[in-house]
Formats: structure tokens, C-alpha cells, sequence
């Protein structure tokens, strides 16, 4: 089948690419407010940028070309915390994606615990075996005009790492203690299965 996109409604489109790029990471996002509301909000359009210097991305749609709380905080205050989801705090965080207003913080919601960070001012959650440091290195806003912008897309730079002392050993994260969950379509996530290996050639 062939399908021109540009026939298809935001709705149709999403289903069709979220439902094919799989399995994604999901990032836990802890943004903070001029008003001190600190927010937090699952994203799994996420991903690796560089790791020279080390960078992030998180790309934040928008609703009727509405930036969302996370967006706006980033963009006023740059810096916010990029922690990843598991196997034991995915179902608080899915706690979060509530359409809160942005008076109200999705940390209490969930009953996260909060965290001071080492090098921003946004605190982190205590419930993550991760926790990405960030400051914002650009945010590109795609898809139109400002008025009209399909999305935010928000790059970091990762200024501190907090990694559990169970998950690494000699620089290297175990993959399995982390117990990373992705998200796939719908209601339905993945957890790690069945890990092999390929030589990569020379």
C-alpha cells in the first residue's frame, strides 16, 4: 500500500508512525515554571543527538500550535531533567500524561519524589535509575509558522549524569538492571527481550 501523508489527518499520520518505529525510548521530562511549578511529562519522541559533546533531543508536539507546559518552561527557563523510564516507575509516570493546568504539578499527582540536581536548578525524581542533567541547547520549532507550529524540538546538553550504582559497572550501564521500558502504540509498551549480539565488521 501506498500512502501519501499529506492526505492523511495529524491523527492518521501519528498512528501510522509511532504504530512502525519501534520500539521508542521514553524520556521523563522535569521542567520547572516562572511560578516554581515544577512539571513532569513523558515524551517518547526521544533519542541520542551527539556524544561529543553529549547531547539529547526530545521533540514535544503541540496541540493546535499551543506549545505545552514542558516546552514553554524549557524555553524561559533552559534547563530542565531527562530521566529514564523503567520497568518500576512507568506506571507513576504514566500518572503524568493527566492534562493538568500548568498551576498544578504532575509530580504530586504521581507521588513522585523530588531531588535537588548537582547543575541545574530543576530537580530531578529519587524514582529513576537515570537522570539526565540538561541545558538547552536550541529549540527548533518545526511544522509552520510560530502560531501554527506542529512541534518543539528541543535540544540538551547534558551537563551531569546520575547513574544508579546498581545499573553500572566500568563505565557501562547493565542493561537488564535498568529495565528500560518503550513505548509503542497505543497502550502499549515494550520491556527489554532477548538480547543478542552481531560483530560489527571492520
Amino acid at each position: 500500500m501506498n500512502i501519501n501523508p499529506q492526505d492523511l489527518t495529524e491523527r492518521e499520520n501519528y498512528k501510522l508512525l509511532t504504530g512502525s518505529i519501534i520500539p521508542r525510548p521514553i524520556a521523563f521530562v522535569t521542567s520547572i515554571s516562572d511560578d516554581g511549578v515544577v512539571n513532569g511529562a513523558p515524551f517518547s519522541f526521544f533519542n541520542i543527538v551527539s556524544s561529543n559533546p553529549p547531547m539529547i533531543s526530545v521533540s514535544v508536539q503541540r496541540k493546535s500550535g499551543v506549545m505545552k507546559d514542558t516546552a514553554r518552561n524549557i524555553a524561559a527557563n533552559k534547563q530542565f531533567v531527562v530521566h529514564i523510564v523503567n520497568e518500576q516507575n512507568v506506571a507513576k509516570v504514566n500518572e503524568t500524561a493527566a492534562n493538568l493546568p500548568p498551576d498544578e504539578s504532575e509530580i504530586d499527582r504521581a507521588q513522585f519524589t523530588l531531588i535537588d540536581s548537582t547543575k541545574v536548578n530543576v530537580p530531578g525524581v529519587v524514582e529513576a535509575k537515570v537522570r539526565f542533567e540538561c541545558e538547552l541547547e536550541q529549540m527548533i520549532v518545526l511544522g509552520g509558522t510560530e502560531e501554527q507550529a506542529g512541534c518543539d524540538f528541543i535540544i540538551g546538553r547534558v551537563k551531569h549524569y546520575f547513574i544508579d550504582d546498581a545499573i553500572y559497572n566500568e563505565g557501562k550501564i547493565d542493561a537488564l538492571e535498568l529495565a528500560a521500558v518503550s513505548r509503542l502504540a497505543g497502550n502499549s509498551y515494550a520491556k527489554i527481550g532477548d538480547l543478542f549480539e552481531i560483530e560489527r565488521p571492520e
